[in-house]
């Protein structure tokens, strides 16, 4: 079995990605919830114009 060394920098680095990753996606559920009144089409454009500016 082949074992790749990480570095205390790479260790933490992963984990603040996965944190931000977590965050991210309960974002997106409440934002979903809070959203009801909002027609689909709508919410689709938003979405898109989002990762536009990302």
């Amino acid at each position: 079995m082949i074992r790749e060394k990480y570095t205390i920098n790479d260790i933490l680095e992963a984990v603040n990605e996965i944190k931000n990753f977590k965050k991210k996606e309960k974002i997106k559920i409440k934002n979903k919830e809070e959203n009801k009144d909002i027609p689909i089409n709508t919410l689709k454009l938003i979405e898109e114009a989002e990762k536009g500016i990302k």
